[in-house]
């Protein structure tokens, strides 16, 4: 489990078949063969670790799903570790599990911020509200506008200095993984035949205290 809060950025320094390897720093620390880490989002298994790299597996689903497969030596890359029981929660609830891709349709700037549209495929848009949550390229980010086919969220100074975010263009493809909350909503709807979403649903199975 992740936050989407990213902790540095990563290099690419080796890719073969089913395996990238990556230059970082502090998410070294105290990590080892076996953990988690998510690159762009994707939550990958550490395989090795080196004095300041290490690599993982990539699975043929995993590249089918994600950016991952577009990657070049020399490309920066999110990078977070699992979050510790103890840890302080920052971001929102990431699985690490990418759902689909979607591609940067404009940047615009706005005061400190820049506001950035993002197609996505209709079966994603189905969980995203207005404040919702969304996870771009492993960045928990709130959801300001939506439509059936895009949304746009707000990159602050911290963000795009801090994130692969900062550099990307419009036609750029961005990993994306919905709320697992929603997800979850979703399937209770479908199961139990329910029609539109309404404030009585969401109470009658614990989504909302009782009014």
């Amino acid at each position: 489990m992740f936050t989407g809060i990213v902790e540095e950025i990563g290099i690419v320094r080796g890719i073969s078949p089913g395996c990238l390897t990556i230059e970082a720093k502090k998410v070294l620390d105290g990590t080892k063969s076996g953990d988690s880490i998510a690159l762009n989002g994707a939550c990958l298994t550490v395989t090795s670790i080196g004095k300041n790299d290490f690599s993982v597996d990539v699975m043929p689903e995993t590249v089918r799903r994600t950016n991952l497969g577009r990657l070049h030596y020399g490309d920066p890359v999110n990078l977070e570790r699992a979050i510790l029981a103890e840890g302080r929660f920052g971001g929102h609830f990431v699985q690490g599990h990418v759902d689909d891709v979607g591609k940067i349709l404009s940047l615009q700037p706005e005061e400190g911020a820049v506001i950035a549209r993002i197609s996505a495929p209709a079966h994603l848009m189905l969980y995203m509200v207005d404040k919702g949550f969304i996870a771009v390229d492993g960045v928990s980010l709130t959801i300001i506008s939506c439509d059936d086919f895009s949304f746009s969220v707000s990159l602050v100074t911290y963000t795009r200095e801090y994130t692969t975010l900062g550099n990307r263009k419009p036609g750029g493809i961005v990993n994306l993984e919905v709320d697992i909350i929603a997800k979850y909503v979703e399937r209770f709807k479908q199961r139990y035949n329910r029609g539109a979403l309404t404030l009585d649903f969401l109470e009658e199975y614990g989504f909302l205290k009782a009014r």
